[in-house]
């Protein structure tokens, strides 16, 4: 059996806090304002994830009342999730994400973050799949005052 989920996140700019999507660090004048680290690439997915499996999403999960998860690297939050589909029998057959935002470019980026969410999600790299596109500066992401985050997966029953 197979299961599909979606996600989406989406985080506004700030300044004096590193930007931080798919578990890079990318050297931009802004950061992202959230509880956690505010890696939207990594929420979207998580939400995906959780989704799939039917166990709701990272707010019941990591609580942002929670001072537990205030600054976590959501890399280990992703873990978490893994662990959670583990004991629930799924496995990742894949995720496909997109990255949306004016600046900074995620291309340079990509292949890291492929390998950073590969690694905590225990699949291949070829179960991951990121891309990154703009709004043409339409909207809050076209007059760049945030990134969003998209990601769909399938999850199966091992």
């Amino acid at each position: 059996m197979a299961r599909v989920g979606q996600g989406f996140d989406v985080h506004k700019f700030i300044l004096d806090k590193p930007l931080i999507i798919g578990g890079v660090k990318i050297d931009y004048e802004y950061g992202l304002e959230g509880h956690s680290d505010a890696d939207v690439l990594i929420h979207a997915i998580m939400d995906a994830l959780l989704g799939a499996a039917g166990l709701g999403d990272i707010g019941q999960h990591f609580p942002d009342t929670d001072e537990v998860f205030k600054d976590i690297n959501s890399r280990k939050l992703l873990r978490s999730v893994i662990e959670t589909l583990k004991l629930n029998n799924y496995i990742i057959g894949n995720i496909d994400a997109t990255i949306i935002c004016e600046a900074p470019k995620m291309q340079p980026h990509i292949n890291q973050m492929i390998v950073n969410i590969a690694s905590d999600c225990m699949c291949d790299l070829g179960n991951i799949n990121i891309k990154a596109t703009t709004t043409e500066k339409l909207g809050f992401i076209g007059r760049s005052e945030g990134i969003a985050a998209q990601a769909i997966c399938l999850i199966k029953v091992v």
